[in-house]
């Protein structure tokens, strides 16, 4: 474990002197502009300390700001470029509290730790920020532990409904998703696959967040295929968790079963 524990190390020097670049943010009164700029500071920070600093320098937001909305944060999505950044649509009058409970932001800045995959494996993308986002808010206190198992619990159940009408083999689905609109399936099973493998982990004297930290400092690239990503997992856990589960899951068509006791162990 010399190279993890290595790449640990350089990691928590915080070799990566992250600014945050926020676009817009003067279209927002000046008490606006205050709650967002702290935000989103905090939810970088949050998400830095379970997942260490992110393999670029400047991290541009931009903001989209709504006079009416039903939620914090309605939608958002990943803007890959160089540097990759993150696109908000925001209620303009949300709290700084509103914003901090909702999960979206953290969803979002997760993506940016893994490279942009083909559509076949978005399954990996998107189910990796599904069950990191939880992780996130459970270990910076946004959430209690046992809400964090709720809310899996409660995401898989939504996959597994899902999966009884869309039960293509997950790659392909993958590539499909938007036109089918199977996005429950899809995001959820990717986020199985991820706590079978920090549970996996766990019993190795590791963590997910752990590999994932040491990934940004010796493999992470603006793109990657799926292979080769989970490739790299297994080098730095020094195992074949990665490679044994992307074997099952990649053509799974059912949904696995992960019970509530197991998710409150991780």
């Amino acid at each position: 474990m010399k190279l993890l524990w290595t790449l640990l190390f350089l990691c928590s020097l915080n070799i990566y002197a992250l600014e945050v670049d926020i676009h817009k943010l003067d279209s927002l009164s000046k008490n606006g502009q205050q709650v967002v700029s702290n935000w989103i500071d905090q939810s970088v920070k949050k998400t830095e300390n379970t997942l260490g600093p992110l393999k670029q320098t400047t991290l541009p937001i931009y903001l989209k700001p709504q006079y009416f909305a039903f939620e914090p944060v309605p939608w958002a999505t990943v803007k890959r470029s160089n540097p990759d950044g993150v696109e908000l649509h925001i209620d303009r009058y949300a709290s700084l509290n509103a914003f901090t409970k909702d999960w979206t932001l953290y969803h979002e800045l997760s993506h940016l730790y893994l490279p942009l995959f083909p559509y076949s494996a978005f399954w990996l993308s998107e189910g990796f920020a599904s069950y990191m986002q939880n992780v996130i808010m459970r270990d910076s206190g946004v959430i209690t532990q046992a809400q964090f198992v709720q809310r899996l619990d409660a995401g898989f159940n939504r996959g597994r409904l899902q999966s009884k009408t869309k039960s293509q083999p997950l790659s392909e689905l993958s590539a499909d998703m938007w036109n089918q609109g199977a996005q429950q399936r899809v995001y959820w099973t990717g986020a199985a696959f991820f706590v079978e493998a920090d549970l996996a982990l766990h019993q190795q004297g590791q963590t997910l967040a752990e590999i994932i930290k040491a990934y940004q400092l010796c493999c992470r690239t603006a793109r990657s295929s799926a292979k080769t990503f989970i490739k790299d997992l297994d080098k730095l856990s020094r195992s074949s968790i990665f490679t044994s589960l992307y074997a099952e899951y990649k053509n799974r068509s059912d949904f696995p079963n992960i019970t509530k006791k197991l998710i409150n162990t991780l």
